[in-house]
């Protein structure tokens, strides 16, 4: 799908004309805000690259409309109003609409700028018209001066036409007719690229990182499909670009620090899906009340699994409710942080694919590019991290991408970075790996690849940052999203271990992906045994105030699948989920009330008498009944009765009646 020299439309993000207002000012006060609106506009000066004439004219007008209006002001002419007030309102939206087409261009993309300059040169031109037109009809009949001035700004714009510099429309011919190359397969010329992107200004991999932001916001301000898919080529170029040094060798990126997928980042957890930890495009609520991203829980549900992948509850059906409010609330979010979410769901199709050739085209040759490059770069040093960082990037944008990292080889060529004694070499090698394990296909190579595992369980047991632990142990519950997979790994000792001493010493976000991967391995019952052997109980009570959804989420799964006696061997645990089911939030009472029935129906007499100890526990109940989740009333009626047949003497019968349950519901 080639690029049309015609579909570069304006940008949507600049307020059409009716949306411009005059302020409700007096006489006087409009001419000032004209004069200081007309200074500002010269303020702003000519653009930088490209539009030098038609914009350098604007700004000369302007200059001469400030001295213009100075005089008028010099006057003190009251009587000007309100026969010329309309004339003067007419003028103020003109410049407001001057002043916001140059600081478009000013702060926009280059080359988006450079595909529309006809378009804008017009647009300039207009706006000078519209000038004209009202200097025109503006009989002043000041003195001589004003009116010499008058004529002079009049005459100016009469003449003025919409000027392209034969040079930029030269250089937006050379830009298209690459990525017209780039479509048909054929690797850019390397010293045309840099020639191109030097007249651009794009010289070095800051730049071109702006300018792809820039570009992303194009694309999200775009309403037309045409000019989305076109900006995304462009897109694409700029990648290729940045990646294929145009001066220099690669450095290591000055944003270390910057992790896609960590709870550390401004991303909140309840906005990325639980399984990919990505940020969730199209969030939908399974029968347990949980949301995941709708792509990653149908995957879980076709992979023939019928229970919810965070709380372990068996799904009492497979309808998927989409959740608009969340959905609603991600987009704002994104608006505000300047992240292409609605672009990225915009421009992609039911598989979940850009539908843009030359974007595709321009992903394979960079992706090609960067694996040729560490695989002729040495083990280290700052020319595989610049390299394995581009690598990250590309893994962390979209499956298309994740596919071609994969299919390319990348995944033995970062095997020896994760071990890296360089903290910032490993943290990049390891967020690649967990960024390409998000596509299933990776999964299987980075199972069936000699080291890559190992490297990924040493990087969580013995990293050198918490952000490589983490992001190690994001790695391991991604890949713990294919059954066979996740009791695969269930079986290593030193993954459990990982998971359990990062879940008790880490941050709060390494934390949270720790136990989120134990919570996926609690589901398999085998493993659940070596997870109490390990001290998963311990670990729960440890973290319980801190973490309470997770910690008791984990405690219940356990309970399920075998390991009351090493729960009900543990101190305090009854005192502590009696305190969440009376302060938690609803999730976690829900859950810790749900372990409570559990543990009091396998756990004897003893359990229910320690829980009957716990002060005003039947108030808490009642509360629970009345206010809880429909699940966290059913848990609780059935709780209630089994205290209620314990301070009755019948001990030995505390299995459930349904319909004695239902008539304890208020």
């Amino acid at each position: 799908m080639a690029v049309s020299r015609e579909s570069f439309l304006p940008r949507k993000r600049r307020p059409a004309a009716a949306s411009f207002i005059c302020p409700k000012l007096s006489g006087i006060g409009l001419l000032q805000a004209l004069h200081s609106l007309s200074l500002d506009v010269c303020a702003l000066g000519s653009l930088r690259l490209f539009l030098k004439r038609s914009s350098a004219s604007v700004v000369r007008k302007c200059e001469l409309l400030a001295v213009l209006l100075e005089e008028i002001l010099r006057s003190q002419v009251e009587s000007l109003f309100p026969s010329k007030r309309l004339c003067f309102e007419e003028m103020y939206i003109v410049l407001q609409r001057m002043k916001t087409l140059m600081e478009d261009c000013l702060k926009g993309s280059m080359l988006w700028l450079l595909m529309q300059i006809e378009t804008i040169a017009y647009n300039f031109h207009e706006l000078t018209v519209d000038l004209w037109t009202l200097l025109e009809v503006l009989d002043l009949k000041l003195n001589d001066e004003v009116e010499e001035l008058q004529a002079l700004i009049i005459k100016q714009c009469g003449k003025d036409t919409a000027l392209t510099d034969p040079v930029d429309v030269s250089l937006r011919i050379e830009v298209l007719n690459m990525l017209d190359s780039i479509e048909r397969e054929i690797v850019p010329d390397h010293s045309g690229l840099a020639e191109i992107f030097t007249k651009l200004g794009l010289s070095d991999s800051a730049s071109c990182k702006e300018e792809i932001e820039c570009l992303e916001d194009e694309v999200q301000s775009q309403t037309d499909k045409k000019s989305k898919s076109d900006s995304i080529s462009l897109i694409g170029l700029v990648r290729y670009a940045k990646c294929r040094p145009l001066r220099a060798e690669f450095s290591p990126p000055s944003d270390e620090g910057f992790r896609e997928t960590a709870p550390e980042l401004a991303t909140p957890a309840d906005f990325r899906c639980p399984i990919t930890l990505d940020l969730m495009t199209d969030p939908v609520v399974v029968a347990t009340g949980q949301t995941y991203d709708r792509s990653s829980i149908v995957l879980w549900l076709e992979s023939g699994h019928n229970t919810c992948p965070k709380s372990g509850q068996t799904l009492a059906h497979t309808n998927l409710i989409p959740n608009r409010a969340l959905k609603n609330l991600i987009g704002m979010w994104c608006r505000e942080q300047r992240i292409p979410y609605a672009a990225a769901e915009a421009n992609r199709g039911v598989d979940g694919v850009i539908s843009n050739k030359t974007a595709l085209e321009a992903t394979k040759m960079t992706v090609s590019f960067l694996i040729n490059k560490l695989a002729a770069s040495s083990r280290s040093g700052e020319t595989a991290n610049g390299v394995i960082y581009e690598l990250r990037i590309m893994a962390k944008m979209d499956s298309d991408s994740r596919a071609y990292v994969g299919e390319g080889g990348a995944i033995p060529l970062l095997v020896p970075h994760l071990s890296s004694d360089d903290p910032s070499l490993q943290v990049n090698a390891v967020t690649t790996m967990l960024n390409l394990s998000i596509l299933d296909a990776n999964k299987k190579r980075i199972m069936e690849t000699d080291g890559a595992l190992s490297g990924v369980i040493g990087a969580l047991r013995s990293g050198a940052t918490w952000e490589a632990k983490g992001n190690a142990a994001a790695t391991i519950l991604s890949l713990s999203g294919m059954h066979s997979y996740r009791k695969k790994l269930g079986k290593k000792t030193r993954v459990i271990r990982g998971l359990l001493d990062l879940a008790k010493e880490g941050p709060a976000g390494a934390k949270k992906d720790a136990m989120v991967a134990i919570l996926a391995f609690a589901g398999e019952r085998e493993t659940v045994g070596r997870l109490i052997e390990e001290g998963v109980v311990a670990m729960v009570e440890e973290v319980v105030d801190e973490l309470p959804e997770e910690a008791v989420a984990i405690l219940e799964v356990v309970v399920k699948k075998g390991g009351v006696a090493a729960v009900a061997a543990a101190s305090h645990v009854v005192g502590k989920l009696a305190t969440i089911v009376r302060f938690g939030g609803s999730r976690a009472r829900e859950s810790a009330v749900a372990t409570l029935v559990i543990i009091c129906r396998r756990g004897g007499t003893e359990m229910v008498a320690e829980l009957a100890r716990t002060s005003a526990i039947e108030v808490i109940i009642w509360d629970l009944m009345g206010t809880g989740t429909a699940r966290a009333k059913r848990k609780a009626a059935s709780l209630m009765r089994i205290l209620h047949r314990w301070a009755a003497g019948l001990e030995g019968d505390v299995e459930e009646g349904n319909s004695m349950a239902t008539e304890l519901l208020p």
